[in-house]
């Protein structure tokens, strides 16, 4: 779920009614594409509030090592027990490019700095009055070209700490099932990013503008196909049969639905999964 931009969170908080009992966990983005928003953290304690589980996406973009260890901090005081670590795009994609990111850890570091407060530290050393305790997670690029840079960098993140994984968007099912080969051998527990496909121009507009993200051209040929007025139709049913061979086949350990804003149809998305 990203947040919306302003305090307006009608739309959000029917979103969080409509799933909190229907999905294990809720993401809360932290200004997603460097689009400034309302506060994750806000989004998560609004989501805890109302019952749900919320994820807590923290990214590294806009804030230094003491900032992000202080809503650590706050987070676990109010309940928030996962988190998802970021580094967090570049500001120049957003929407206030004369903004200065930050930088100052990356998102394996931000795992290990999660494990040393655990550890009643903080990263300058001092001792912690009252710990902290997340389940911590972090994201992978499995369809990125060439692959072994986000190889070397899913191991880093697994050695600072990472319990779960997400997955960016997965289309290739063969070729992710190559990609959880390799991921079998670590104790980590993946999910699948499964993205509801709206049309085949945003299909092409994902090949060309988005790093990582590939999606093959049958599909494509799939979504043209749909009659008019249909295309989310055949979205929804192209990404419940996504969800259904990664269930029966047991390709990984989850599934991470972004329906991007949409997140009403999630529901049927699943009910799309079990058909």
């Amino acid at each position: 779920m990203a947040p919306p931009k302003g305090t307006n969170l009608e739309t959000m908080a029917h979103h969080v009614e409509l799933l909190k009992d229907k999905v294990d966990a809720m993401n809360l983005t932290d200004h997603q594409s460097s689009v400034m928003r309302f506060p994750s953290l806000g989004a998560a304690l609004l989501v805890k509030e109302m019952g749900g589980e919320p994820i807590l996406q923290m990214t590294c973009r806009d804030r230094n090592r003491l900032a992000l260890q202080a809503d650590l901090l706050f987070a676990h005081s109010r309940g928030v027990n996962n988190v998802l670590c970021l580094t967090g795009d570049s500001v120049m994609l957003g929407d206030h490019k004369e903004a200065m990111g930050v930088f100052d850890l990356d998102s394996s570091q931000l795992v290990a700095a999660v494990r040393t407060l655990e550890k009643g530290k903080d990263l300058g050393g001092s001792d912690l009055e009252g710990g902290i305790s997340f389940c911590a997670g972090a994201i992978v690029t499995p369809e990125a070209n060439p692959l072994e840079p986000q190889l070397i960098k899913f191991e880093k993140k697994i050695e600072a700490g990472a319990e779960f994984i997400q997955t960016q968007a997965v289309f290739d099912m063969e070729n992710f099932k190559s990609f959880m080969d390799y991921a079998r051998q670590f104790p980590v527990k993946v999910l699948a990013g499964v993205i509801l496909l709206t049309s085949a121009p945003m299909a092409r507009f994902m090949n060309a503008n988005i790093a990582g993200v590939y999606v093959p051209p049958e599909l494509i040929d799939e979504m043209k196909s749909a009659p008019k007025g249909g295309a989310l139709k055949k979205g929804i049913e192209i990404a419940g049969r996504m969800i259904r061979q990664i269930r029966e086949e047991k390709i990984c350990d989850g599934v991470h639905i972004m329906a991007i804003g949409k997140e009403e149809l999630v529901p049927e998305i699943m009910a799309a999964s079990e058909t």
